[in-house]
């Protein structure tokens, strides 16, 4: 498996370089300064996504409404050239960088630059023969799964196997944006471990990291989030992206959750041996004079747990003092005479 640490954080650029590429660079200085473990591109361009006048965005709910669809994406499309520059600054700050390809031509294109994995988005997930082209290249292979049934993804799993691939990660996907923890179902990704057999992850449209962090603890292990430098600038997915701040919090946070996760335990870590003095046991609670009996009135049970433990407090009430007793001396058996 490539995806090394884990949690693997993938910091998504897409359009937010707002086509300026000293901006694209800010942003993998960005994700490297924040400990990411890689940069992810995407390659297409308008013309290999749609026609011109095909679609409009009429949706009232969408941060692109009214954009028409071909104009959104020549304003969105990270330039060709700007790929080995990028993925050459990438790799100087210890990063990896690899990209979303949305036909042959950019599988071809990648393929020149020997990128390390392939990355397929949510709603190409269908288009096989893309599936099929990635996988046969026999590298690395994460898969995004928001709108798409569980048979959408059976068959987009058996195509990229059928063809070569034979290392996967699915990312479980809300295709909403932004996505809202109602939508998200992160008990999900349990599941889709069990049932495809492969390491699974969480691409996240929701705002925060809270969602991400969670994530974790249902077994993702790569958390793919959007990052820009100001939401505030704008740009067209800013809305729903990270700031720097906010990625270098979810790398310590999903970090943090990780190692919180452990294994499954029972009983007194060792970190925990000293801490056991403090649970409670039977004291001495006023002065007892030989062969006096043991009362609720001159014993108590207190911390620390120097003496008997609370279970044997009604065994000892009624038993008899062997020798005169200080209040504040814990109860051992050898200060009791024998019944």
């Amino acid at each position: 498996m490539i995806l090394k640490p884990t949690p693997f954080i993938i910091a998504e650029m897409s359009g937010n370089h707002n086509q300026s590429l000293d901006r694209a660079i800010a942003i993998v200085d960005a994700a490297a300064d924040a400990g990411a473990h890689a940069i992810k591109l995407q390659t297409y361009t308008a013309d290999t996504m749609t026609l011109p006048g095909v679609h409009r965005i009429i949706d009232e709910d969408s941060i692109w409404k009214g954009k028409e669809l071909y104009d959104l994406y020549n304003e969105a499309y990270t330039p060709w050239e700007w790929h080995k520059p990028l993925f050459e600054h990438a790799k100087k700050r210890g990063i990896m960088a690899f990209s979303s390809p949305f036909d042959a031509t950019a599988v071809d294109f990648l393929e020149t630059l020997d990128v390390p994995m392939y990355k397929i988005a949510s709603f190409e997930n269908t288009d096989w023969p893309l599936l099929i082209k990635v996988a046969q290249t026999g590298k690395p292979v994460i898969m995004s799964t928001g709108a798409s049934t569980l048979s959408d993804i059976d068959d987009a799993v058996r195509v990229l196997r059928d063809y070569g691939c034979t290392d996967l990660t699915l990312l479980k996907c809300t295709s909403t944006y932004p996505a809202s923890p109602e939508n998200t179902n992160l008990a999900t990704i349990p599941v889709m471990k069990e049932i495809f057999g492969c390491a699974v992850g969480l691409s996240d449209h929701t705002m925060g990291i809270g969602v991400s962090v969670a994530a974790i603890a249902f077994g993702a292990t790569v958390i793919e989030k959007h990052l820009t430098i100001s939401r505030a600038e704008g740009g067209v997915d800013s809305t729903f992206s990270m700031e720097p701040h906010e990625l270098a919090a979810l790398v310590e946070e999903a970090n943090r959750a990780y190692k919180a996760m452990g294994s499954v335990f029972f009983g007194i870590l060792p970190a925990e041996r000293k801490s056991v003095k403090h649970k409670r046991s039977i004291y001495v609670r006023k002065d007892i004079k030989a062969g006096e009996k043991f009362t609720v009135d001159n014993l108590q049970v207190i911390r620390p747990a120097d003496g008997l433990l609370p279970r044997y407090y009604n065994e000892v009430l009624g038993r008899t003092a062997s020798k005169e007793l200080k209040a504040g001396t814990p109860l051992t058996w050898d200060l009791l005479l024998p019944n």
